[in-house]
């Protein structure tokens, strides 16, 4: 017997995911997290898979996780001490940026102050052209002068951006190689080395989020490769990554920015594969875990991807599952404001110590808290029997709220929610307005913890139809890691004029990619077949200023069609801006390149049917809608498929519980996912 883990590490809870690869069959778990002590919770996790399943863990010969250290030390400013270094008469690159206030509409919004401050920033002497040729080389006294200002400054390690390093590093190297003759032992990150693009500030801010967390993410890999080790685990620790793929630790250690965002894109694979499986094309993923909800969309079956995503206050520029941050998790304080008004985070009650109906010393009445008040909380085992839930707790800290705003317990809790699911409803809103879908034609998918108590809410808000809750929904980010393709980008800058002069350049950078991608396969796996390799260009007519990414033909371009490459561009144009201009110069600015080899998937047992209606653990006294309603609680491992209920209604399970409002109906589908259908959109 062969097993695969995939590991999920939020911030309240970790979560476990166990494929058998001869039954196919998933056992999950769900153990607290330890902020304080990260990497530890992964081997409590070992140890209760052992005593709850009997797990040998000799058997295990895959192993993946995703992890927040990296977001975590951007979030909370606690990376490494860093200088940057740039080309004499651009130090300001951090504070120019892209010259916007973070809020459009307030103009007395500050941009957040840089990871590297201003006199932590040196220029250095010498200059490349547009085209990477050295119109004056590195001025070796001025890389010196920097050098001492870095010692002086007492930093942990210096990022190297140069003017034009994309086209051509040796600037950036050379830089390099003094500091290790005069340095030896400073951490040295080089922006060409982390991903080569154009446009200054965003090689240099991209490669500062790098350098940054990758000492700390290097020394966390490690630790958990030796704590594994003890633990009797064989397989090779993998990672997860931010464009939805997985790597190996090492590839990790040393290349951490590709990592930074693993967790928010292993949910959205999850649940990408549990919609695909279903017959579901377009849904909207919903993850809400103790921290934050974060939202993607699902198109056509597959998810949607973009670069400049946000870590904290900084964008990073590389590739990634496209995930938006709209609202609070389920550990989120609520608190009341000098003016009476009732809000809800943004800070958390996270893991330690969690929400006060936890009984792990918080003190302050979360989201969570509000469920248990309501009611819907409370009335089963939680988190495989880790969580011993204390209503009454919950009751005494949203009293305290209650009392400020002139309501009952109930009344307040479920303002609570109400204030959560108006976050969540605007955040929503400004996604579904970016990418021009109709949230009425999308199932929500709703996952993680909370994910499934807070669906209905925005579902409801939203007008969306139907909502589906997946069989295991509060550990589908460490399924979605489990399942995640072995997968990298590869990006060259080529900034040409596309014409028939450049075709061979074209088809030359093509081929590079293409073997750079197959070598760094069989630096993974051991070897390159069957891979699949999607070739992408950022494409742009002569003037604008910036491109769209269209999808390439390889085949086109060895072939030497440039008629098919220049359609290929203008047929993309079209369908985002709905006019193309045939006869204009088109510039291709940079060629882009994914490589992915699968791994094995689970395949989903199907539920026995059910004969009759199902039937409810007991009844019990539910707050919803300004009443309390006498509600019906399943288990759900008693449904059925086909069986068919209505809301209100409570489904509970070990890893997260449904809270079904009324109005809606539900049915199970024949792999046992919840199917619920908004009454009130149907005509």
């Amino acid at each position: 017997m062969s097993l695969r883990i995939g590991v999920d590490i939020g911030g309240s809870f970790t979560d476990f995911a166990v494929l058998d690869d001869e039954t196919r069959s998933i056992r999950t778990l769900k153990v607290f997290s330890r902020p304080d002590s990260p990497g530890s919770e992964v081997l409590v996790g070992m140890a209760g898979l052992v005593e709850r399943y009997g797990i040998d863990a000799r058997e295990v010969a895959y192993f993946t996780h995703g992890t927040t250290v990296g977001v975590n030390a951007v979030v909370q400013r606690k990376g490494l001490r860093l200088a940057l270094i740039t080309t004499e008469k651009f130090e300001d690159v951090l504070e120019i940026a892209r010259l916007k206030i973070p809020d459009m509409y307030h103009l007395l919004s500050r941009r957040p102050e840089p990871l590297i401050p201003r006199d932590r920033v040196f220029g250095v002497g010498g200059r490349l052209t547009a085209d990477g040729q050295v119109e004056t080389p590195i001025d070796e006294a001025s890389v010196l002068a920097a050098l001492e200002g870095i010692r002086r400054a007492e930093c942990e390690g210096v990022v190297v951006s140069l003017l034009h390093a994309y086209r051509n590093p040796v600037h950036e190297a050379a830089v390099k190689a003094l500091i290790a003759t005069h340095c030896p032992g400073l951490f040295v990150s080089c922006s060409h080395e982390v991903w080569p693009i154009i446009r200054e500030y965003e090689r240099t801010s991209t490669a500062i989020i790098g350098g940054y967390v990758q000492p700390k993410v290097a020394d966390y890999l490690t630790r958990l490769q030796a704590a594994l080790g003890e633990a009797g685990v064989p397989a090779e620790l993998k990672v997860t990554k931010s464009n939805g793929g997985v790597m190996s630790a090492e590839n990790g250690k040393s290349n951490c920015v590709q990592m930074i965002l693993s967790g928010t894109a292993s949910g959205v694979i999850g649940a990408a594969y549990i919609a695909e499986q279903c017959g579901i094309k377009n849904c909207m993923s919903l993850d809400i875990g103790g921290t934050t909800a974060d939202v993607a969309l699902i198109v056509d079956g597959q998810p949607q991807y973009a670069t400049g995503e946000y870590i904290g206050d900084f964008q990073i520029h590389i590739p990634s599952v496209s995930v938006s941050s709209i609202g609070d998790g389920g550990g989120s304080i609520a608190w009341v404001d000098d003016f009476g008004v009732l809000k809800v985070g943004p800070h958390s009650a996270g893991s330690n110590p969690g929400p006060v109906c936890y009984s792990r010393g918080g003190d302050r009445p979360t989201i969570t808290d509000a469920f248990a008040v309501m009611g819907v909380l409370g009335q089963s085992d939680l988190g495989y029997s880790s969580v011993s839930l204390d209503r009454e707790a919950a009751r005494r800290a949203i009293g305290s709220l209650a009392e400020r705003l002139g309501k009952n317990v109930e009344q307040t809790a479920e303002a609570i929610i109400r204030v959560s699911t108006s976050s969540m409803y605007a955040g929503t809103s400004r996604l579904v307005s970016r990418f021009g879908i109709d949230p009425r034609t999308f199932t929500l998918l709703p996952f993680g913890g909370a994910g499934p108590m807070l669906a209905c809410y925005l579902a409801r808000a939203l007008k969306m139809p139907h909502v589906m809750v997946p069989v295991t929904p509060g550990v589908l980010s460490a399924l979605g890691g489990l399942i995640a393709d072995i997968k990298n980008d590869f990006v060259k800058t080529t900034y040409y004029e596309l014409n028939e002069a450049t075709l061979a350049l074209l088809a030359k950078d093509a081929a590079q990619l293409e073997a750079d991608a197959l070598a760094w396969m069989v630096e993974q796996i051991g070897h390159a077949d069957d891979v699949s390799l999607t070739l992408t260009a950022d494409m742009r007519y002569r003037g604008q200023s910036f491109e769209i990414e269209t999808p390439l033909s390889a085949q086109a371009i060895r072939s030497g069609e440039l008629a098919s490459v220049r359609d290929a561009f203008h047929r993309e144009h079209r369908r985002l801006y709905g006019h193309s201009d045939d006869q204009a110069g088109i510039q291709l600015v940079a060629l882009r390149l994914v490589v992915a080899a699968p791994t094995p998937k689970p395949e989903l047992e199907r539920l026995a049917p059910g004969s009759a209606a199902p039937v409810p653990v007991r009844e019990i006294d539910v707050w919803m809608d300004d009443a309390f309603h006498r509600t019906p609680l399943y288990r759900r491992a008693d449904l059925r498929a086909g069986q068919e209920f209505e809301g209100p209604a409570v489904v509970s399970q070990d890893d997260a519980t449904t809270c079904v409002l009324p109005g809606f109906s539900v049915r199970v589908d024949p792999f046992g996912n919840l199917l619920m259908t908004n009454r009130a959109t149907q005509h």
